[in-house]
């Protein structure tokens, strides 16, 4: 039987293919995602984020496809790709009406642990998860971050290192988002694999170490966050002056600025990048001029979803905080 090596990829498709009827939800796409790392399936609510992590998770079949996850093949092995894997959906499979300790045990018999194994792995798992004060009461009296934090305790049981999280933190409040990240990154720090689909831009750019964009069925780019904004035009650099004589040399001095005359401000396209930031820097060093505040500005993860999904159902958005340099 193959298993992953440090060589092949935890998650792989090529040609992923599924069709609902005459609608083609995933059409052909590929995938490879590093063992140990966090990849995200960016797309448009309808774009076959779920369809894929169904497939990818063995719920439903594909239409065409190679794929592997965890080294085994879906086609031939899914049983072992079962045994590899954990999945939580944006839909709690938490049972309600019975103790977050009894869900946990619930998931060790399903798992085939002895008892005293399931009662041990139960209990380091609601100690990891901030559930212990919280595990002999019913599940239906946890807030949302209590039930998701039970549900991701649920899926860790079997030891997965490969995990499936389908909207993770959707209709959770601020905090428990940012507690929520910290355990995923927790996870990743242990060598476990996550495949992450979300409606958070904010959520993609602070975990993923790569980032898939989803639209009509095709991956329409794929790389880092900063690799998928510099993708996207309208990067620049501001200079802002507080003396307008410096403000007019400046402005005569550079090439392809754009003025503002009234903010006594220039705008210099650029990347954002490390090297054009230095040499604006030392071009203003070397010209004698000083700035009296020099931002960067860099389009976001929402203007490439913008422009690469051409729509205007846009997941959540948020704005990227500006680097300053005063």
């Amino acid at each position: 039987m193959t298993t992953t090596t440090s060589h092949s990829p935890a998650i792989a498709a090529k040609g992923l293919r599924k069709a609902y009827g005459d609608k083609t939800v995933l059409d052909g796409i590929d995938l490879a995602v590093p063992a140990g790392t966090v990849f995200s399936l960016l797309g448009p609510n309808g774009a076959g984020k779920t369809t894929a992590v169904k497939i990818l998770s063995t719920l439903i079949t594909a239409d065409a496809g190679d794929l592997h996850v965890g080294g085994h093949d879906l086609a031939t092995d899914p049983q072992a790709v079962r045994a590899a894997i954990g999945v939580t959906g944006q839909f709690s499979a938490v049972d309600r009406l019975i103790t977050g300790e009894e869900n946990m045990l619930l998931m060790a018999d399903l798992h085939h642990l002895s008892r005293s194994e399931g009662r041990r792995t139960t209990a380091e798992l609601l100690e990891r998860f901030d559930l212990v004060e919280a595990a002999k009461k019913p599940a239906s009296t946890y807030s949302g971050g209590m039930s998701r934090r039970l549900d991701i305790a649920m899926t860790l049981v079997g030891n997965p290192r490969i995990i499936f999280l389908d909207e993770p933190t959707t209709g959770l409040d601020p905090r428990s988002r940012h507690n929520m990240w910290g355990i995923i990154r927790e996870l990743v720090s242990g060598g476990v694999t996550v495949f992450l689909t979300t409606q958070y831009l904010e959520e993609a750019d602070e975990l993923a170490d790569r980032i898939a964009v989803l639209n009509d069925g095709k991956i329409a780019a794929e790389g880092s966050a900063g690799e998928l904004k510099r993708l996207i035009p309208g990067g620049h650099v501001r200079l802002r002056f507080s003396d307008p004589a410096v403000y007019q040399s400046a402005a005569v001095a550079l090439r392809e600025v754009t003025r503002d005359d009234e903010a006594l401000a220039l705008q210099i396209p650029s990347d954002g990048s490390q090297r054009e930031l230095r040499a604006i820097l030392d071009w203003l060093d070397s010209a004698g001029i000083e700035a009296d505040e020099l931002t960067v500005h860099t389009p976001d993860l929402d203007d490439v979803f913008f422009a690469l999904t051409g729509t205007a159902n846009v997941p959540n958005q948020t704005t990227q905080p500006k680097e300053t340099v005063r």
